[in-house]
């Protein structure tokens, strides 16, 4: 029998075998209010990165970030990408307003989309909801229905830049164009 005060030799154990760590659950709850960082700016700067949000994902609550984003999924809330591409994919289904430097849809939008550059229409896609962008392309066969506001770069959402235009273009606010 062994005594814990005898010296002597110990039996080698054989090695546990390495498990592979499995990553960590990443939980995103939009309700848990974030600090803001003091330090960073808000600006956005687009990296040349882009995240994907696959065909069998579900978002709901707001996304925001710093790099382009592309959905296949469905998203529900608000998209805030200022500087940044959001393309909404084919089997992409988005029910929020999104803010972005450029917006291409070929899936399905509902909701306001707000692009500092451009907002682009493909022949499959579908936006039901305000525009508001430099500029606007929609394809033959694009399905649109809300109204358009063409700003000019530089531009604040009140519609005024720094200097004052002349008339601006009047906006038909539920204007329906169904290109098909």
């Amino acid at each position: 029998m062994w005594k814990p005060n005898q010296a002597g030799p110990i039996p080698p154990s054989p090695p546990e075998p390495t498990r592979p760590s499995a990553p960590a659950p990443t939980i995103y709850e939009s309700s848990t209010p974030r600090p803001a960082a003091a330090s960073a700016p808000s600006l956005a700067v687009p990296t040349g990165e882009q995240a994907t949000i696959g065909k069998s994902l579900v978002v709901k609550g707001e996304v925001s970030g710093s790099e382009s984003l592309y959905i296949d999924g469905k998203v529900e809330g608000t998209i805030n990408l200022p500087g940044n591409r959001v393309t909404v994919g084919r089997n992409g289904q988005v029910a929020a307003n999104i803010l972005a430097r450029e917006v291409v849809v070929l899936g399905k939008v509902r909701g306001n989309v707000n692009a500092s550059d451009r907002v682009d229409i493909r022949s499959e896609g579908s936006l039901t909801g305000d525009v508001a962008a430099a500029r606007i392309s929609i394809e033959d066969g694009a399905y649109f229905k809300g109204g358009i506001d063409i700003r000019k770069p530089g531009e604040g959402k009140n519609g005024h830049g720094a200097v004052a235009a002349a008339e601006p273009a009047a906006v038909i606010p539920s204007a329906t164009l169904s290109l098909e």
